[in-house]
């Protein structure tokens, strides 16, 4: 009995300690994760000083920057949590604390389509993978704006990181460094022309990141972010293409389907989308709809 529980105890030592060299193999791939640099040379994009290209910014800032970084870009925290640490959405004014004020075009270029801060480490829950769609127009509209809104003085502080989420990254359990999905070298798409129609639609829903949680092919996802319930397909009966373009529109104005289901909007971001005009909302619906409801683009 003895050199039984000899054997059981010596397994179970060698179990244990199998257990810490992964747990710390994988604790120090995400720590790799975190420290990586990138050298990227962003691509020059023009910066226009118009008003009407302001206002266009100012327009795409609300759908697509408010949701994190607050209806007065000052900042916030996106994720605060004992166990997980914090990471804050930066001010993006030019204010005090704010990243307009020490960030040079490149360095909103680099961020905003590549997901890499001006130190070459890669931005936490920097939603890149969709703004990389953006044209060089929208984007040059974009920091536009943020040089011109009004100035917030507010400093979020700096990302915390803690044990358990850098081990859930060294294991890919928890992908939220944008950076390491993107192919950085990749030539731009050829710009959408804005207008009431699909091609627009597409280009709404790419830079508005619906395939993140709805799936590459709209057919239904899991979103990376912690806590988020699996995204419906959008495509074919009982899903928003279906619906009528006006029901489409009322549901992301008020966050309630046709058939009376809120919206949770914290993890459907439809206040955001909310703020898109009639006609861009009736755009990214004529795309759901072109597609086939299995969501096999190849057809």
């Amino acid at each position: 009995m003895r050199q039984v529980l000899k054997w059981l105890g010596i397994g179970l030592g060698i179990l244990v300690g199998v257990l810490v060299v992964a747990v710390a193999s994988a604790v120090l791939r995400g720590n790799s994760k975190l420290d990586q640099r990138y050298t990227i040379e962003p691509e020059a994009v023009n910066i226009p000083a118009d008003a009407t290209s302001i206002e266009r910014g100012q327009y795409l800032a609300a759908v697509s920057c408010a949701g994190c970084h607050g209806d007065d870009l000052g900042g916030a925290p996106f994720f605060q949590d004992p166990a997980m640490g914090s990471i804050p959405a930066p001010n993006l004014t030019t204010g005090v604390g704010g990243a307009a004020s020490t960030y040079s075009d490149a360095d909103f270029v680099r961020s905003i389509r590549h997901g890499v801060g001006p130190d070459g480490k890669a931005l936490a829950i920097m939603p890149a993978q969709a703004f990389w769609h953006y044209s060089d127009e929208d984007l040059g509209a974009i920091i536009a704006w943020l040089r011109n809104a009004p100035p917030v003085a507010n400093d979020p502080g700096e990302r915390s990181i803690n044990l358990l989420p850098r081990l859930l990254i060294g294991i890919d359990a928890m992908k939220i460094l944008a950076a390491e999905s993107i192919d950085h070298m990749a030539a731009r798409p050829t710009p959408a022309t804005r207008q009431v129609d699909a091609g627009y639609g597409e280009y709404l829903v790419n830079t508005n990141d619906c395939r993140q949680c709805h799936g590459a092919l709209l057919t239904g996802g899991q979103s990376s972010e912690p806590g988020a319930p699996p995204g419906p397909g959008l495509l074919g009966e009982g899903g928003a293409a279906a619906w009528t373009a006006a029901e489409f529109v009322t549901a992301m104005r008020d966050g309630v389907t046709p058939d009376g289901r809120p919206l949770d909007a914290r993890f459907m971001p439809w206040e955001d989308y909310g703020r898109m005009t009639d006609d861009d909302l009736t755009a990214l619906h004529l795309y759901l709809q072109s597609l086939p409801a299995t969501g096999d683009t190849s057809q």
